[in-house]
């Protein structure tokens, strides 16, 4: 069974920076739909489960692509696992908004949201992500959470989800300069660093596509203290 990951660097969907790039993922779940009406499901826990965030996401899949939406909404308590359950079996594919990493995981561990969504991939659902949605998958996520909670003026490396190997580093045109000094203070070693409105897609846990809509993406690496950086084409 083929599994896929669509990890999307940033960018910013209520603007449609990213559309080539959601043109992609909604022609793989109209393929996956076949007569019917593909499904999307979107997942705002990272932003708090923010309704003008899934807004967004509607406005581009339903009004340009003719994609139903739908929404999962476990921060406050309005659906009930077992609701959500039957949202993601009846999506053809999931889409992880942005916001805080930590909290989003945390969330999903205590709900046992983390445990559907990693059967859904197992399964053979479309996995899409943006920022947070996209770095979850990872062994290693350079996230700012500490940043965004004012804990710190830092970048951090947390652990994610590991279903996909190694790193990656999100906005990497915003991020570049820190992530540099990451790698050269051997916080990390490598990653997949993908700028905004790029994504790299993952099939079976390899990568087997950069999807463009203005970004790049790259492999980053400290090699005997030299930072190298080279773009990823596939």
């Amino acid at each position: 069974m083929e599994k896929k990951i669509i990890a999307i660097g940033g960018g910013e969907i209520r603007n449609k920076t990213t559309l080539k790039i959601d043109e992609y993922i909604a022609s793989l779940a109209k393929e996956k739909a076949g007569d019917r009406r593909a499904v999307g499901l979107f997942i705002g826990t990272a932003s708090h489960d923010s309704m003008p965030y899934f807004n967004s996401f509607r406005k581009t899949y339903t009004s340009v692509f003719d994609i139903k939406a739908e929404c999962a909404l476990i921060v406050y308590g309005e659906m009930d696992i077992e609701r959500i359950k039957g949202k993601i079996e009846l999506a053809d594919f999931i889409y992880i908004g942005g916001g805080d990493t930590v909290y989003m995981l945390e969330k999903w561990a205590e709900t046992g949201l983390d445990k559907l969504i990693l059967d859904a991939y197992n399964n053979g659902k479309i996995i899409c992500g943006l920022s947070a949605g996209a770095i979850c998958w990872f062994k290693d996520m350079y996230t700012d959470f500490e940043i965004m909670r004012g804990e710190s003026s830092n970048y951090v490396l947390k652990k994610g989800l590991g279903v996909l190997n190694g790193a990656m580093c999100p906005h990497f045109n915003e991020r570049e300069e820190d992530f540099t000094v990451a790698l050269k203070q051997g916080i990390i070693n490598n990653a997949y660093c993908v700028e905004n409105d790029c994504a790299i897609e993952f099939t079976n846990g390899a990568p087997t596509k950069v999807l463009s809509a203005g970004g790049k993406a790259y492999m980053v690496s400290n090699e005997n203290g030299e930072v190298i950086k080279k773009e990823l084409v596939l």
